[in-house]
């Protein structure tokens, strides 16, 4: 099956700056999760940027729907559309006075009729749980309800992917769930997600298929193999997962059956 998106062999270096990567390939299969983990500095935002075409890559081809992405203003627009980014820092995204001009930003943006903008805004802000806040000043919300109202911007538009950089950073745990079963709720109805994180435990609680850079090279491939196996784990800086730990432990004792799935959760242990 032709993945929802791609890049193929890409390249990119910053001006007067040495390449961030060179030759990385990357697959997004349609309506599955996918993490994108590595230390900090190793390139990950990069990647997203390319993906969602912010960056334009120095070699190589980002793929939607196996057709390579067109970086004219017309092709560009197509792709935002579809394929939307949510920033690591809310704040970097909202401009708006209240939360429901900012919501609305987007879909007034493609000359959408107003009944149908209201709709969107009112569809993005109940799937993020923050109705509530329509009307409130950007300025006055939380930090993780900043998050939210930058998401709630990027679904506004109704994309087929959503592409978030290191989403949980700065939220609390209960926050954390919260967004979690949020993500959760909008694969389920259909949108492909794509988030980068340094932290391998949300990516095994959470990821169908995993992407992990490391030393310059991209090695990909379903979460549970990926994340069990240490020595890659070690060369990208990043430490074993909890939960298949506990399972090699639980297994050693009989506890849990040969074959059966790591805990992902405390709430399976």
């Amino acid at each position: 099956m032709t993945p929802i998106l791609s890049a193929r062999e890409v390249s990119f270096a910053y001006d007067g700056e040495p390449p961030v990567f060179g030759g990385l390939s990357l697959e997004v299969p349609e309506g599955r999760t996918l993490a994108l983990l590595g230390p900090n500095g190793v390139g990950k935002t990069t990647l997203l940027r390319l993906l969602t075409g912010g960056l334009r890559p120095s070699r190589g081809q980002v793929l939607w729907r196996g057709s390579p992405v067109s970086y004219s203003r017309r092709g560009l627009t197509e792709l935002r559309t579809r394929v939307q980014l949510v920033l690591q820092d809310p704040d970097d995204q909202l401009f708006s006075a209240s939360v429901v001009q900012d919501v609305s930003f987007g879909p007034l943006n493609l000359g959408l009729p107003a009944d149908r903008v209201r709709a969107r805004v009112a569809e993005a802000l109940a799937a993020m749980e923050i109705a509530d806040l329509a009307d409130r000043p950007t300025h006055l919300l939380s930090f993780g309800q900043r998050k939210r109202v930058a998401i709630a911007g990027a679904l506004a538009l109704r994309p087929a992917v959503l592409v978030l950089d290191e989403p949980t950073a700065g939220l609390d745990p209960a926050g954390v769930d919260a967004l979690l079963a949020t993500l959760a709720a909008l694969q389920a109805a259909g949108t492909t997600i794509v988030a980068s994180t340094h932290d391998v435990d949300l990516a095994h609680r959470w990821a169908d298929d995993a992407a992990i850079l490391a030393e310059g090279h991209l090695h990909t491939g379903r979460a549970a193999d990926l994340l069990t196996d240490e020595a890659l784990l070690r060369a990208a800086r990043l430490r074993p997962a909890w939960g298949p730990a506990v399972g090699r432990v639980l297994r050693r004792h009989g506890v849990l059956p040969p074959g059966a799935p790591d805990p992902r959760t405390p709430a399976d242990l």
